[in-house]
């Protein structure tokens, strides 16, 4: 199984999805446990807009531990066969330990998308 998480330069969990540096993929074996990673580039634009979901599932990818992420997002990754957890923040080498040990469940909070001077807003 492989799973994605959207980061920060620093490899922590970036807080809104769409706009985030890069994903770690994490390659987790039968046995649950972290057998490699790699680093994608993160597409420009927000993540419902992007291809990011399509490249994912194409790398095998079946679960990303996001922070903040919007429904459009949710839905574009659903529809690739990825299965989303919302609400992860800090170490992403820390959460995926957390995550096979059982121990991460999804918030239930999306984000709630407000065009702003930059274009976007993010309300969690």
């Amino acid at each position: 199984m492989k799973i994605a998480v959207p980061v920060t330069s620093n490899k922590q969990v970036d807080g809104h999805f769409g706009h985030c540096e890069f994903y770690n993929i994490y390659t987790i074996s039968e046995q649950n446990e972290i057998v490699g990673s790699e680093i994608m580039d993160s597409p420009q634009g927000c993540g419902c807009k992007s291809n990011i979901a399509p490249l994912l599932a194409e790398a095998g990818v079946k679960v990303m531990l996001a922070g903040g992420i919007g429904q459009g997002a949710i839905n574009v990754l659903y529809s690739n066969g990825i299965q989303v957890v919302r609400g992860c923040s800090g170490s992403a080498d820390e959460l995926v330990q957390q995550f096979i040990a059982g121990m991460v469940e999804d918030s239930g909070e999306t984000c709630n998308h407000q065009h702003g001077t930059d274009g976007h807003s993010c309300n969690h």
